[in-house]
């Protein structure tokens, strides 16, 4: 396993360098002077001259490239144009909010859609079933900005029971952009464990198990639900990749100050050193969930070994 891992981590290494390239040469690509808009409206011409060069923007791209693959090299990210702190800084100061919101958002995606998914199974082609296939279909297909506005309307304006934006009121704050960003992957996380349970409950030793009088529960548990695991494992590892990318859009909505919020206004500031560090993390976060997820195979089926 040692190997495998060592292995992957090395494949990772030409993976991340392609991100930063591709991040590198499309915010290059955005209309617009980034020294315009830092020096502001008011700024004169040499203002911006100034800002420029102090960007190393009057370089060569491939100079400013070749800079950039350094000091990532190094690990330094850069410093901010907009606050001037370190980009790193700036992302650890924002990372445990994006994360509270994913492993919240993951928690109710595993518990609704798994729960959802093995009931559904339990009563196919039944009015449940086809109420709960119907429900995860809606929420695959809802589009989360939509959602998060529908539920600022009901919750924080109309009834006023929940906080529309911020996270100044502590856990309450989550709810909605929780539900919102969990939404999407429970629907497929219940459609998955549907699928995987069916094939499943169709095998001779789960008709073993139940000749034998062994408990409803007991079956579905311990003998079908166990068996099911890699490809029910395989989407929530998939999920919880996307969404750490849905936070990008969340955060914005309810204005939760996560990595993807940090990301928008860096955006529109052209605060290219935080877009090309978040891009980075992200990237480099979907890798190790994958790797993890991969990993988490073996101990699920003792019959898988890693070469």
């Amino acid at each position: 396993m040692i190997t495998y891992v060592v292995r992957r981590l090395l494949v990772a290494i030409p993976t991340l360098v392609g991100v930063a390239t591709v991040v590198f040469s499309l915010l290059r690509l955005l209309p617009g002077d980034p020294a315009v808009v830092i020096a502001g409206p008011q700024a004169t011409a040499a203002d911006v001259n100034r800002i420029r060069h102090q960007l190393g923007l009057t370089q060569p791209i491939w100079q400013q490239y070749l800079g950039f693959m350094g000091r990532l090299a190094h690990g330094d990210l850069g410093i901010s144009i907009r606050t001037g702190a370190s980009v790193l800084e700036e992302i650890f100061a924002r990372a445990p909010f994006t994360a509270v919101l994913a492993f919240t958002s993951l928690l109710i995606a595993i518990t609704i859609g798994v729960t959802a998914g093995v009931i559904a199974s339990t009563r196919r082609n039944t009015g449940t079933d086809l109420g709960i296939s119907g429900g995860a279909v809606f929420g695959a297909s809802m589009p989360t900005y939509w959602l998060g506005l529908m539920l600022i309307i009901v919750f924080a304006v109309h009834l006023r029971v929940l906080p529309a934006a911020g996270s100044d009121r502590g856990p309450i704050s989550l709810v909605l952009p929780a539900i919102t960003l969990a939404l999407f992957s429970t629907g497929l996380i219940a459609r998955q464990t549907r699928s995987a349970m069916l094939e499943v409950l169709g095998q001779d030793f789960v008709r073993t198990a139940r000749a034998k009088g062994a408990a409803r529960t007991a079956v579905l548990i311990r003998h079908a639900l166990r068996n099911a695991l890699l490809p029910i494992v395989t989407v929530i590892g998939l999920q919880f990749g996307t969404l750490l990318g849905g936070a990008v859009l969340t955060e914005s909505i309810f204005g939760w100050p996560g990595v993807g919020r940090l990301l928008v206004d860096s955006i529109g500031s052209r605060d290219y050193p935080v877009v090309q560090g978040v891009v980075l993390l992200l990237s480099v976060s979907f890798i190790a969930i994958n790797l993890i997820t991969d990993l988490m195979y073996a101990y699920i089926d003792p019959r898988i070994r890693y070469s």
